[in-house]
């Protein structure tokens, strides 16, 4: 239930570490972060709890919430075009010059440790999982969890959990280099986006990863849904990928112990939007 974190997502906790990981001098020079959501307001939140100051640059379209609840975590913004690559780029351009250190989502093996936290409670809450279900964007996420089961509990399945419309590392995997590919819009916002050339996470995910699925954006609406009216939970596309996933695939896991990773719960106007009008035909 990372939606129930401080920002609403499994963010803040690669944020944390890599915070927590840096020298001395590097936390007194401050960190740079790019993102127009999560991983924003993750850095924020982890920066303003060390004491150290932090800056975040996005695209002219985030949102005025995400926006607002960054800067109230005490970082500054720095709105640069419109697009989360040229914010992104700006970022790391701004980072090299000044020589502070660029906080990456999922590029940097520290945020990835800082998001295998997750398995470590799994396991201490549960003695022994037989199956974790992961939705698959940058490979942070999974990767962290994966690479922490694979030592701690080896006989634990991983299941990478996609949209169809947005494949992009699930299609890096299968050819052992990350791809460019074209995606479709997807409800899924937060595993949406290309992956950087030099990307740690592509060997990591391909060591970890046991099984993939993906699921379509009416299967996704649809357990968003079931979760809103069964639980009253309004999660993240990107959690109702993981969740589509399970639904999809629950007969194969019958008598076993199984976690759903439910990675955030903040869903941008426009996807909101999107679930409030999205009724499949299947669903009822």
């Amino acid at each position: 239930m990372e939606n129930l974190q401080e920002t609403g997502s499994f963010k803040l906790r690669g944020a944390t570490n890599k915070i927590l990981s840096l020298s001395t001098a590097q936390a007194q020079a401050g960190v740079v972060a790019a993102s127009n959501g999560n991983h924003g307001l993750g850095v924020a939140a982890a920066a303003k709890r060390a004491g150290i100051a932090a800056e975040v640059y996005v695209s002219e379209h985030v949102s005025a919430d995400k926006a607002r609840k960054i800067e109230q975590l005490g970082a500054k913004i720095h709105r640069v075009g419109q697009d989360p690559l040229e914010a992104e780029l700006e970022a790391r351009a701004a980072a090299e010059q000044s020589g502070r250190v660029f906080i990456s989502p999922y590029n940097d093996i520290d945020v990835m440790a800082g998001q295998g936290t997750i398995a470590v409670e799994l396991l201490q809450q549960t003695g022994h999982v037989d199956a974790v279900f992961v939705a698959v964007g940058g490979g942070g996420l999974i990767g962290g969890i994966g690479t922490y089961l694979k030592s701690a509990s080896p006989d634990t399945e991983i299941i990478g959990c996609w949209p169809l419309n947005s494949p992009v590392l699930y299609e890096s995997i299968k050819t052992g280099r990350i791809l460019d590919i074209q995606e479709e819009p997807t409800i899924s916002e937060s595993t949406s986006g290309g992956l950087e050339p030099d990307s740690v996470t592509l060997d990591v995910c391909r060591r970890v990863i046991d099984h993939s699925v993906l699921v379509s954006e009416d299967e996704i609406f649809a357990s968003m849904r079931l979760l809103q009216e069964r639980k009253g939970w309004l999660i993240e596309g990107a959690a109702g990928v993981a969740v589509a996933v399970f639904q999809k695939e629950a007969e194969r896991y019958h008598g076993k112990t199984v976690a759903i990773i439910i990675c955030g719960g903040n869903l941008s106007e426009k996807a909101r939007g999107e679930l409030e009008a999205h009724k499949p035909d299947f669903y009822s």
